[in-house]
């Protein structure tokens, strides 16, 4: 057995250090964390100095008897997870299961960390070790502990006041409100006209445009013209005083340096990932993680192409300069390379600037000598990282701007500008995404033909343009990173996570690549910052990040940093929760008054979504109830737009004595005829749609069920259907699969009962349904029995034994869960 035990994160990782530490290592993969917070209330307790209660995550507890089964004959243990916070905390949760579990003792316990996956990071690291930093764990459970307290006490007074199932985080919700805010400046938003005059000038050389910039001896701003006649009057005086041609009056000639962007950091990584290749933040980070922990390189073997990709500092290590500059001398000659290495300063102020950028773990390893080995999106982003860095040590673009003044007259003059590349310097390998163009960026590349002061220049002619000014873009992916980095909301590891947990809860969504917050995750966003503004709050978020900080770098201690987060947090939650009104807090609005009743219209949030309402609760009549249109929000809906939503259900006809009516239900808008239910198509408006259309579509299901059941047993409940995908047996509870070689037609009963055997439980409930949980007893008994194993069997063998059991008989996770738990315990008082 190997002598020394080496666990990182990730099986990839693990696969690629092994084939560089020979025999003597073992290497073992955590996969991912192995303990979290006992997901019940009590797992942080604020009263006896925010202990906090851990254990195993199900999916690794394999894992993590693997690995203890190899610590127990290993001589040392190399704990080499990634080297950021959460990596740290990784490697001590690890520490103190083998310490619980009495493997530690009499052996020497490492921390190593690598930036890169290359044989010199990784034996590097290994000769170099250090001891799990205490700091940097203590930041991470204080994070852990913070996140927890304010999920598990803020999401149940969502619940109540707002709507079941919601949750809070204390990070997402300030990036919640950020989009939300954007939204409704975007809904505030009163365009204003401008109008723009230009000239087209006819030089014998070149055509060209120029902008108006003096109009009757003033400065010509954004809004000198606001109107057509205005813009029309002035285009005429202007033609009037230019006669046949402009006057050059001022030629000016400028030339400026611009230097590269730094070497990328996490953010900007994601930036112009979404930018260049149109990747999420999760799929960018992704694609790195692949790039980091290792691709097979023909006869190189596995190497890790790009250092670690979560990472706020632009340092690159004094190796890797000396080779990009080789690099760069060699494919771009000696003239693009500057005097001594660029250095850059990471805009956070608390960077980790013992971290690296993330660059290439070897620039000679050019994006074309690599290409084949690697997947469309490998390939696509390593050619990002790796021409970023590169550029990012070449010499600055020299660039010369001309500016040319032309006169029309003695009141009025226009400018026209064009910016050449004299020296592309590092723009011969990489220029940075832009999410909107300037001025400066749309002269560039634009060459002006030669000309000097006195000289006419033949005027093509003078037009007027109007525009309107626009309200602030939505957020891109690209664009929020940049936010969240600039107000210090979160940190690296973070971006992507906030992301897709906004996403996953159905707060946001991407309409064209932007963000746009749906109705419940405004009402979530007005709740809290109605109530909890201080915990949304961008400077008291960047405060706290601050502050977990602080206490990595050892300049602070957590629990302080808790009570004083706590205490006020605590009494804000309790007080909120009996004084906050349900209606005030999901956002509900009074609409108008409904000019046939006289009652009043409003919008609710509802347990399925947003509707519409005439009347009140405690009135005698009931209230009516609507849907709202699809897309239609209850933040933004008006009066008008509400009544004819309460025209549904539509009588449209009658078929043989039988209403054909048209309404909107849970899952969307249907055509129904007697029993029979049929749903509109996505072409169908269910305010317009005619009699004949929807006895259409309902003839057309009444004829999918007609062909639906190929055979039926009577008295058993037993058929035999034609499904979505291809012909079962089903008996309400269970659904059969029918094997490839026989004909649903022929099944018998008894044929069909052994195949409903092996079946799978029917969802029930809809779309939004869950399993229907088997029996249960059977799952109990099945436990139970092998709880009550021979004594000579450990409990804990037994115990698993009968989780595995019952999670096997029991489809229903709760079900497998509830049976393994009494068996653990049965098992425990047995043994």
């Amino acid at each position: 057995m190997a002598k020394n035990l080496l666990i990182v994160e990730s099986p990839a990782k693990a696969k690629t250090i092994n084939k560089y530490l020979g025999k003597d290592f073992h290497v073992l993969a955590s996969y991912g964390h192995v303990r979290d917070l006992v997901p019940k209330e009590g797992a942080v307790d604020p009263e006896h100095g925010f202990a906090m209660r851990y254990e195993l995550i199900e999916k690794n507890e394999k894992h993590v008897d693997a690995i203890a089964k190899a610590a127990k004959g290993a001589d040392a243990i190399y704990l080499a997870t990634d080297p950021d916070r959460e990596g740290e905390a990784i490697s001590w949760h690890i520490s103190e299961i083998l310490k619980e579990r009495g493997l530690l003792k009499g052996k020497d316990l490492h921390r190593v960390v690598f930036t890169e996956i290359t044989p010199r990071a990784i034996r590097e690291a290994v000769e170099h070790p250090r001891q799990v930093a205490a700091d940097l764990v203590d930041a991470q459970q204080a994070r852990r502990a913070l996140d927890y307290l304010v999920g598990f006490n803020l999401s149940p007074v969502l619940w109540r006041k707002v709507q079941r199932g919601l949750s809070a985080g204390r990070v997402q919700s300030p990036a919640l409100r950020m989009i939300v805010e954007r939204e409704e400046e975007i809904e505030a938003f009163v365009p204003r006209e401008y109008w723009s005059v230009e000239a087209e000038l006819n030089h014998p050389q070149q055509g060209f445009t120029a902008r108006l910039v003096k109009l009757d001896g003033q400065k010509f701003e954004q809004f000198t013209l606001t109107n057509s006649k205005d813009a029309e009057a002035a285009r005429t005086r202007l033609a009037k005083a230019a006669g046949d041609a402009l006057r050059v009056t001022d030629v000016a000639s400028k030339e400026r340096k611009r230097r590269p962007s730094p070497p990328f950091i996490t953010s900007t990584l994601q930036q112009e990932a979404a930018r260049k290749l149109g990747f999420t933040t999760s799929r960018t980070m992704r694609v790195a993680q692949k790039l980091y922990e290792g691709v097979a390189i023909g006869e190189e073997g596995t190497v890790g192409l790009i250092s670690y990709m979560r990472t706020d500092s632009v340092n690159l290590s004094v190796d890797a300069v000396k080779e990009i500059r080789d690099v760069i001398a060699r494919d771009f000659g000696t003239a693009a390379l500057p005097d001594k290495p660029n250095e850059y300063k990471s805009k956070s102020k608390n960077a980790q600037e013992a971290h690296e950028a993330i660059r290439p773990t070897s620039a000679l390893r050019t994006p074309a000598s690599v290409a084949k080995y690697l997947d469309d999106d490998a390939r696509r982003l390593y050619e990002l990282v790796w021409k970023r860095t590169v550029a990012s040590q070449m010499v600055p673009a020299t660039m010369n701007t001309v500016s040319v003044e032309l006169a029309a007259g003695s009141e009025h003059s226009f400018r026209a500008s064009g910016t050449t590349i004299i020296d592309p310097g590092f723009l011969a390998v990489y220029e940075e995404g832009k999410d909107a163009k300037t001025a400066e960026d749309e002269d560039e590349g634009r060459k002006l033909p030669p000309m000097k002061p006195g000289m006419s220049v033949p005027l093509g002619s003078i037009h007027t343009d109007q525009h309107f000014t626009e309200p602030p873009p939505r957020f891109s992916e690209a664009s929020l990173v940049k936010a969240l980095e600039e107000y210090g909301i979160g940190r690296p590891s973070t971006y992507a996570s906030i992301i897709q947990v906004l996403q996953s809860r159905e707060y946001v969504y991407l309409d064209n690549r932007r963000f746009r917050p749906s109705d419940v995750g405004r009402a979530v966003a007005k709740f809290l910052t109605g109530h909890f503004m201080q915990y949304v709050d961008y400077d008291f978020t960047a405060k706290l990040e601050d502050e977990l900080d602080a206490v990595a770098a050892g300049e602070a201690a957590w629990v302080p940093l808790m009570e004083r987060f706590w205490k006020p947090f605590k009494a804000t939650v309790e007080e909120k929760s009996e004084s906050v009104d349900r209606s005030e807090a999901t956002g509900a609005r009074l609409l108008g008054t409904d000019p046939k009743t006289g009652k009043p219209v409003s919008v609710r949030l509802g347990r399925y979504g947003p509707y519409a309402q005439i009347g009140h609760m405690d009135d005698e009549e009931k209230p009516k109830y609507a849907s709202l249109r699809p897309g239609t929000s209850m933040h933004t809906i008006t009066l008008e737009e509400a009544l004819p939503l309460f025209n549904l259900p539509r009588t449209l006809g009658e078929v043989d004595g039988k209403s054909v009516t048209v309404a909107i239900g849970r899952f969307g808008p249907f055509a129904k005829l007697g029993d029979t239910y049929a749903s509109l198509g996505k072409e169908d408006d269910p305010y317009t749609i005619t009699f004949e259309r929807a006895v259409e579509l309902v003839r057309a299901k009444e004829e999918m069920i007609a062909n639906r059941t190929i055979k039926t047993f009577p008295g058993t409940g037993i058929q035999v259907l034609n499904g979505r995908y291809g012909p079962y047996i089903t008996d309400g509870e269970k659904n059969g699969k029918i094997p490839k070689d026989r004909d649903p037609a022929s099944l018998t009963q008894a044929e069909c009962e052994a195949l409903l055997a092996e079946g799978k439980p029917v969802r029930k409930g809809g779309r939004f349904g869950k399993k229907v949980a088997a029996k249960k007893a059977p799952a109990k008994k099945a436990a139970a029995k092998r709880a009550a194993a021979p004594a000579e069997a450990p409990a804990k063998k037994v115990a698993k034994k009968a989780v595995k059991k019952a999670a096997k008989k029991a489809p229903a996770k709760k079900a497998a869960k509830k049976a393994a738990k009494k068996a653990v315990k049965k098992a425990t008082k047995t043994a």
